[in-house]
């Protein structure tokens, strides 16, 4: 049996309903494919920084090392700025393991209403340069409390972080449709935006079977929102990225459907997953969060574990239920968490005889 040693961070709010979920849907497909999880269940958080004043223990990093993977539930509360909770938390790890991509699918699901009138099918991903950019440590805060108080935040884009997006977004589009949509802002951002674009050109001409397009961000927010079924794979620094995904993720329906991976693709360090949706307070507790982000982020954890066939039983199990009318609040059902997620573990024993059937005859 192929065993997997996880770390889990269930965070706040909504993470600590919507874990426990993708957690059981996980162990049920695993135990159908010869897959086996240990959990390590780990109490980090705001609940750890009102007790430490910090949002991890001093040693966390060299624990989460020790993991085949991180499974991230929300975190973030509103009585702790998110700077404390993004830079004491996401942040440090995301760069101590050399997490540069975030990786963002984004795709209709079956029965989910989208808040578009064009019914044709969405299925793009985003690759968020993830290291750096926008993202910088680089700057400070002078003469605070005065009238001349003021705040620098310096942007930082190397080749290599720059290069090493590009090769992947475009070794994945060379297994989709082919297409790559950079995001720029160089008419107007004269000296990070351009060396972007000349990166993202260099490295992707090497890729003589993908088609590259750069779109500068305003008009490509636009271009989503319009006709978000011409996009195959965009490309775009930390910043765009991270807005960028969040507004396609809406125009498919919901946020809380959104799943995201921050990879380290050399698989030197562990790479962690995430829904994309946060903490949401005004819901924590009251049984009716969307579990779809976490049980998502889930599958694409066991296809960067080198189980394809394991996430895809997920993935249908996950479209199955919503085919069949179960849904959350925010996709226009009546669901409960445990009612959406007992559904969908249904229709991972269902399937799980076709995927036995598939595995067994090689296909």
């Amino acid at each position: 049996m192929n065993r997997h040693h996880i770390a889990v961070i269930a965070g706040d709010g909504i993470g600590l309903e919507v874990m426990p979920a993708a957690i059981q849907c996980i162990d049920d497909t695993a135990a159908a494919h010869g897959l086996s999880f240990d959990w390590n269940h780990l109490e980090w958080g705001s609940e750890f920084y009102r007790r430490h004043g910090r949002m991890l223990p001093v040693d966390g990093l060299d624990t989460l090392a020790g993991h085949d993977a991180i499974f991230l539930g929300a975190v973030g509360v509103p009585d702790i700025p998110d700077v404390e909770t993004l830079w004491g938390l996401l942040i440090p790890i995301r760069r101590e393991f050399e997490q540069y991509i975030n990786l963002r699918p984004v795709k209709t699901l079956p029965g989910v209403r989208s808040p578009l009138r064009d019914d044709r099918p969405v299925d793009l991903v985003i690759v968020r340069e993830n290291n750096e950019g926008e993202y910088s440590e680089v700057g400070g805060r002078s003469y605070r409390g005065l009238p001349e108080e003021s705040a620098i935040q310096t942007s930082l884009f190397t080749r290599k972080g720059i290069a090493r997006a590009a090769v992947f977004a475009a070794e994945l589009a060379s297994t989709r449709r082919g297409r790559v949509t950079s995001a720029t802002k160089s008419n107007g951002i004269v000296h990070t935006m351009p060396f972007w674009d000349e990166v993202v050109r260099e490295t992707i001409s090497g890729y003589p079977g993908v088609e590259l397009r750069s779109e500068l961000i305003d008009a490509l927010a636009a271009s989503l929102v319009l006709h978000p079924w011409d996009f195959d794979v965009i490309v775009a620094s930390n910043l765009f990225g991270d807005i960028l995904s969040d507004l396609v993720g809406a125009l498919t329906g919901s946020i809380g459907s959104a799943p995201s991976a921050n990879l380290n693709p050399e698989r030197k360090h562990p790479s962690m997953f995430e829904p994309v949706h946060g903490s949401a307070p005004d819901i924590a507790g009251l049984g009716v969060a969307n579990p779809l982000g976490q049980i998502w982020s889930g599958a694409m954890m066991l296809d960067t574990l080198g189980h394809p066939r394991a996430s895809a039983h997920v993935q249908a199990a996950c479209e199955a239920a919503l085919a069949v009318g179960v849904r959350t609040r925010d996709l226009g059902g009546t669901a409960s968490t445990v009612e959406f997620t007992t559904e969908v573990r249904r229709q991972i024993s269902l399937l799980t005889a076709d995927y036995a059937a598939e595995t067994t005859s090689g296909r």
